[in-house]
Parts: C-alpha cells; structure tokens; sequence
C-alpha cells in the first residue's frame, strides 16, 4: 500500500508509537518551559531591593523604575528564537530639571544561570551622582526559572 506524503506511513508500532509521542508534545503545558529572568539587586542610601525584569517584546515601552527618586534603572532584555539575544542597562541620575544617563550597558546574547548561586551577569556595579556624589550599586544574575 503506497504512502501519502501528507500522512505518515503508520504500518508498523513503533511508527505509530513515535507519531503519537510527536502528537503529544502538542498538549503539553507551556509552564513546564523554562524562562529567562533577569534579578538586579539595586543598592542606593542604605535601602536594598531585588527588581525582576522578564523579556519585553518591544525595547522601547519598558519603563525604568525609581530608586529613592534620586536614581531609575531600566532593563531591557530581548528574546529571539527561544533564547536571549541582548540585555540593556540603563541607569539615570534623576536632578530636578530631567534625568542624566549615568551608565549604559549592553550585553550580547548572554548565557542564562541555572541557579541563583551562579556567577552574576554584571558583577559588582557602582555609580555615583554627579553632584552630592550619591551612591547607587547593582548587580545582575540572568537566570531561568519556571514559569
């Protein structure tokens, strides 16, 4: 019996038994996928604080979040095809006549930690006002967790 090119030849079991596990992977949930995400623990006038930033479909619409309303920090992280492409920092000083770029850093298709103990994306960062010579300090782990 001749075969289709649109159907599978299915005549022997172990055919059928690897088009049915194919059929399957369909129906498995999404949330079993691992996803990247990007925690920045963010230091500045003796308050810390951990930010989680997940990938963002289009660079331009993240908002940076205030630190102390003296600092903001924006992440940007950019997937394609499964995997992160890049990651933008930006850090800004916030004066009261509109923030000043302190820091921008870009970091190329960066390879993900399995576990939080993992070596950090950024290392230790440290950054300071431009007047007054306030201090902000951060640092980066690109994981992948479980959604």
């Amino acid at each position: 019996m001749p075969t289709s090119r649109l159907m599978p030849d299915l005549s022997t079991p172990r055919r059928w038994a690897g088009a049915a596990g194919l059929c399957l992977l369909g129906f498995l949930p999404a949330a079993s996928i691992a996803a990247p995400r990007l925690d920045c623990e963010i230091s500045q006038g003796g308050r810390g604080e951990t930010l989680q930033f997940g990938p963002a479909a289009n660079p331009y619409e993240v908002k940076a979040v205030s630190i102390n309303e003296r600092f903001s920090f924006k992440a940007v992280m950019i997937e394609q095809g499964g995997k992160v492409d890049y990651i933008s920092l930006y850090v800004y000083y916030l004066p009261p006549r509109g923030p000043i770029l302190l820091q921008q850093a870009k970091y190329l298709a960066p390879a993900v930690q399995p576990h939080p103990a993992s070596a950090s994306l950024t290392g230790r960062q440290y950054l300071y006002s431009p007047r007054l010579e306030r201090e902000l300090q951060y640092e980066c782990t690109l994981l992948e967790v479980a959604p």
